[in-house]
């Protein structure tokens, strides 16, 4: 549909403010949101409805034109209900960049021209899509997100009877199945989201098709991808985009769909992008909120100070707590190999990864999502994580997030969308109860997550508990060093097992997990205690060490796991 088309719709409430000249542009979609910088949701001709809730002061309008204008937009419509009318400095950017702009009238609710707009560009060819739209805005009545993604996945069930899920990057179910029967079982929904990312990453064109036992699905990015059937764009930050969209995943082969039916199927992801936009713009008062105690807890402040601030946070994140929680501390960070990214870094990245990893992907909806602060400085991204005191008491007194399992559930989707030449590295702190303790809760944190770096694989965790061993010191050794002391310990007993195909390296392995005890290994090797006294000598005869000597025991310790 043309620009020209929306003004002669009077229920739109739409008046332009400037761009007469620009009013035969095509508009092939429509996108919601007030963030600062919407590039990753644009795909080029939205039209792009927004609040207003981005601008602080005059000067943020420009370069917010700028980005619309940079991914191709074709027009900005403002809505007057939040500041009474449009801004003449937002009227003058638009003129300046070329950029038609209209006022959306206060009465007037973003999701009937996102309606409207769907409807004409998809509906035109799909009878079926008329009908979902239609059925969707009679349902709008409780709230301008008209129910959230559920009802869109409802009428896609009861109208064109397709059984969909949306799922988030790492295979949390964000809306869909209401009882347990049709439910997506964990292992399903990993290696569906796993899938979507590999086949985006590697530029394959939507929707994905995937085979899981019996069952068929077909992939689709959530709004701000590219259409179905067209190749994604070679955008400068689209590793970064892969990893922090939604997907939608319907249970069908979308292989020998008709154009109709594709174009039905983009018109509902970008419904679903409605509220997605909404969640992401309702995450900005939590993200605030920790980003002004990490600023308070890097800059020394009084704990006095950070503590008054943390008692801000916490009815925030958890409404109805009646006394402080303990808090803990979770850094994150993001790296690529090769050209460097994006100007902007890749904090906002490691800032929405770590906001879904800290959800458990068992738990369906966004609740559990909005009780997660995650701040970002530069590179890396830190959360804070409120344990209210029934969770420490139900936990035995090791409360919350544990390195361990943080990401078992999310490690499949993340390598992924990692392919080859990214990482996430996460370190985890203790539970503190004070504001004192969140400085040193930080540190431990980013201490932790050194160490998780210094490990292989793309997606890497460490906890406080560790912090306390020699695993800390390990990984910080220069890998010269590393491969010469291993070298002068265990290549003549590598070599002696290689010619005489003894077991020397695993009877060593054996003899100090056994403390030294010989009765002990022998059994565990289902050995005669006289033969296992013969391979300790040939250990100690080739290396010149004394296992009978701590020190001698320690070293072999550590070169057999620095190995």
């Amino acid at each position: 549909m043309r620009l020209r088309a929306l003004l002669d719709t009077d229920a739109l409430g739409l008046k332009l403010l400037g761009g007469e000249h620009e009013l035969d542009r095509a508009v092939r979609g429509v996108m919601t949101t007030d963030l600062r910088d919407p590039s990753r949701y644009l795909s080029g001709g939205e039209l792009v409805l927004t609040g207003l809730a981005w601008r602080r002061d005059a000067a943020d309008s420009d370069p917010f034109v700028h980005i619309l204008v940079q991914n191709g937009v074709a027009a900005l419509a403002a809505g007057e209900a939040e500041l009474g009318s449009v801004p003449e400095d937002l009227v003058v950017a638009c003129a300046r960049h070329r950029l038609p702009l209209f006022a959306v009238h206060e009465s007037v609710a973003f999701a009937t021209i996102t309606e409207h707009v769907v409807r004409q560009v998809s509906g035109e060819r799909a009878g079926d899509l008329a009908a979902v739209v239609d059925r969707h805005r009679r349902m709008m009545t409780s709230g301008p997100a008209g129910g959230g993604p559920d009802v869109v996945l409802e009428l896609l069930g009861t109208d064109l009877d397709l059984r969909a899920w949306v799922l988030s990057p790492t295979g949390r179910q964000v809306a869909g199945a209401k009882t347990a029967e049709s439910a997506l079982p964990g292992e399903v929904r990993a290696r569906l989201a796993a899938e979507h990312l590999a086949a985006t990453r590697a530029g394959r064109r939507a929707p994905h098709r995937v085979q899981v036992g019996p069952t068929a699905y077909s992939l689709f990015p959530v709004g701000g991808g590219p259409r179905p059937g067209r190749a994604p764009q070679d955008a400068p930050d689209a590793r970064e985009a892969v990893l922090s969209e939604w997907l939608l995943a319907v249970e069908a082969d979308a292989g020998d769909w008709a154009e109709e039916r594709l174009d039905l199927l983009h018109g509902v992801t970008q419904l679903i992008a409605v509220e997605r936009d909404r969640r992401e713009a309702a995450r900005t008062v939590r993200r605030r909120l920790a980003q002004e105690i990490l600023e308070l807890v890097q800059s020394g402040a009084a704990p006095a100070e950070i503590a008054a601030r943390l008692r801000v946070a916490a009815p925030v994140l958890l409404p109805g707590l009646g006394t402080a929680p303990h808090w803990q501390v979770v850094v994150a960070r993001v790296e690529w190999e090769g050209p460097a990214g994006p100007e902007s870094g890749t904090g906002a990245l490691a800032q929405a990864l770590l906001e879904e990893i800290l959800v458990d992907p068992r738990v369906p909806g966004p609740e559990h999502s909005d009780r997660i602060a995650v701040a970002h400085v530069g590179d890396e991204a830190v959360a804070l994580v409120p344990l209210p005191a029934v969770a420490r008491e139900h936990d035995g007194g090791e409360p919350g997030v544990v390195a361990e399992a943080l990401l078992d559930a999310v490690r499949e989707p993340l390598t992924a969308g990692l392919d080859d030449d990214g990482r996430v590295t996460v370190g985890v702190s203790a539970a503190v109860h004070s504001a004192e303790g969140l400085r040193g809760a930080l540190e431990e944190a980013r201490h932790a997550r050194r160490v998780a770096a210094a490990r292989p694989g793309r997606v890497c965790a460490a906890g406080h508990q560790e912090l306390a061993s020699h695993v800390l010191l390990l990984p910080f050794v220069p890998d010269d060093v590393r491969r010469a002391f291993t070298a002068r310990l265990l290549d003549p007993l590598r070599e002696y097992d290689r010619r005489h195909r003894a077991e020397l390296i695993p009877t060593l392995e054996a003899f100090l997990a056994s403390d030294g005890s010989w009765t002990r290994c022998a059994a565990r090797l289902h050995l005669h205690v006289n033969t296992l006294r013969y391979r300790v000598g040939r250990i100690e005869q080739l290396t010149g060490r004394d296992l009978s000597r701590l020190e001698d025991k320690l070293d072999f310790f550590l070169a057999l796991r620095m190995s």
